[in-house]
């Protein structure tokens, strides 16, 4: 039977950012994979700037959601300094604010209330770190996690366990079971919902395929690439 790491995901507030162009810093509704990655990372210590080591993440799991609670939109607004518009060119944020004549700029960003999903994680065999070792980093971070922005921390502990389940389906099933998870479940009162997964883990048959640009190409570039993802049915038997 195929191995997993399962875990419950749930914030307060929560954010998973999509493309960020201009002022608006929109989110997708559901977690990124870059943003899954970018979870085992923190969680294991491994630096942004270390590009081998998370290129090595980014093609050594595939991950699948199921949606419990899909969390209500929010939109935050925020003030920013910039230089005026010219034809110089800056590389860094500091170089921006050391400009002395500052212009004042309306900034949104995208988050969702109370979000709720279970994850389950598979590993390939070439995978750098074995699903043991990341739902142990997992227990003890090396930085500390959030659920997409800095501002967003989790509301309940990730849980994480591994075992063997005869499918995709069970996995989720499993980490949706928890005790801290049916509690809140009875709070929030929502139930299953889609199952977001990488076409890998998906069965044949899958209800409908989506594209997302979450791919991670280069952390150092801050590039990504279209991928295709699974869109399931709570019903699907997933093998």
């Amino acid at each position: 039977m195929p191995k997993f790491l399962t875990a419950t995901l749930y914030a307060p507030l929560a954010s998973f950012g999509g493309l960020a162009v201009g002022e608006r810093r929109a989110a997708e509704r559901f977690p990124t994979r870059s943003m899954l990655i970018g979870l085992i990372g923190a969680a294991l210590g491994v630096d942004r700037a270390d590009e081998p080591a998370q290129q090595a993440l980014a093609t050594g799991y595939h991950f699948a959601l199921q949606i419990f609670a899909p969390g209500r939109p929010f939109t935050d607004y925020h003030t920013a300094q910039m230089p005026s518009r010219g034809k110089t060119r800056f590389a860094t944020r500091r170089q921006e604010l050391a400009v002395p004549e500052q212009n004042t700029v309306l900034t949104s960003r995208d988050y969702r209330t109370d979000f709720l999903a279970a994850l389950a994680v598979s590993a390939n065999h070439d995978a750098p770190h074995t699903l043991p070792q990341i739902a142990a980093a997992l227990e003890k971070p090396h930085y500390t996690l959030s659920f997409g922005r800095k501002s967003c921390p989790f509301g309940l502990p990730l849980a994480p366990a591994v075992a063997e389940f005869p499918n995709l389906h069970a996995a989720l099933a499993a980490a949706g079971g928890q005790p801290a998870m049916r509690k809140l479940l009875n709070r929030l009162n929502p139930k299953p919902g889609e199952i977001i997964a990488d076409t890998a883990l998906a069965p044949t048959g899958a209800s409908r395929t989506e594209f997302i640009r979450d791919q991670p190409v280069s952390r150092a570039r801050w590039q990504f690439a279209l991928r295709p993802v699974a869109i399931l049915n709570a019903e699907s038997n997933a093998t």
